[in-house]
């Protein structure tokens, strides 16, 4: 097994004409990646390719645990390193960050991926008519042939009714304590507090998918984008808010659950009791 050397970043499966390791670790934005050299170096031109083929590994900022940072959106980096990868991108269903997702293209110059983003396309290109087909078509059972790969994207359409084979199942728990008081049978209101904090657990690019920037993941900023996490919370307190949100993405509640004690406010048993609960709701997309 190749061994990193810590001061400048080589290993000995690395190529001694580069002062870079062959596997490197990213720091996105907060999100970790884990990939090999030549991938980062994958466009020629691209500001990865400069930055990791033009630089030395003292010359890029790095965090606190010796990463090399970028301050770009940890999330959307996913897609770039996909791209990279093997010069073809699959966005999942309902993928709301396509624009954002053209920013950071452009960001990196990648200059087919951004063309291909591009909400505008010149109407002879043939890749439009192949691959950004609408939901009601059948898919060519006949390959593309004769387009360079760099050129190739599947992307899932956006429309409402997506197909089921592109669809990207999976299963979002919301969960929110809240407390409020009965009244006294004397007493015709009753006293509310609002929802302190709803939390979100499930697979985290489901969660950012759905809820996007309003999704707090300071807790847990590191978590990569196929692994479950249960500290995310969001930035608002209406549960209707965030049940609109998951219905527009597809998904639908599937069961739910509740607990709940109660206390009284004080050592007097005439005085209003305060009921604690917490509750979760489980939604589906299939």
């Amino acid at each position: 097994m190749a061994l990193a050397d810590p001061e400048c970043g080589k290993s000995n499966g690395a190529d001694s004409a580069s002062p870079f390791s062959d596997i490197i670790e990213l720091n996105v934005g907060g999100q970790v990646y884990v990939t090999r050299h030549t991938t980062l170096i994958a466009v020629p031109d691209s500001l990865l390719w400069n930055m990791f083929s033009k630089k030395t590994p003292t010359e890029l900022a790095r965090d606190s645990k010796g990463r090399f940072f970028l301050d770009r959106d940890g999330f959307l980096f996913r897609y770039i390193l996909d791209y990279l990868r093997d010069l073809n991108l699959v966005l999942p269903d309902y993928f709301p960050e396509k624009i954002r997702l053209q920013r950071e293209a452009q960001f990196f110059k990648l200059r087919e991926l951004s063309k291909l983003l591009s909400p505008k396309m010149s109407k002879d290109n043939s890749i439009t008519d192949e691959i950004c087909q609408s939901d009601s078509e059948e898919p060519s059972a006949t390959p593309l042939v004769g387009l360079d790969a760099s050129r190739t994207l599947s992307v899932a359409s956006t429309a409402h009714s997506p197909s089921l084979e592109s669809k990207k199942s999976g299963y979002i728990t919301v969960g929110y304590r809240g407390s409020y008081t009965i009244g006294r049978d004397i007493q015709t209101d009753a006293k509310f507090r609002r929802v302190a904090r709803i939390t979100v657990c499930g697979k985290t690019s489901l969660a950012k998918e759905v809820f996007g920037d309003t999704l707090n993941e300071s807790r847990d900023p590191d978590r990569p984008p196929e692994r479950y996490t249960s500290r995310y919370y969001l930035k608002y307190n209406f549960l209707e808010q965030a049940f609109d949100k998951l219905s527009e993405f597809g998904f639908h509640m599937v069961a739910c659950s509740s607990t709940g004690t109660c206390a009284y406010s004080s050592s007097d048993p005439n005085e209003d009791k305060i009921w604690t609960s917490y509750t979760e709701y489980v939604f589906c997309r299939e």
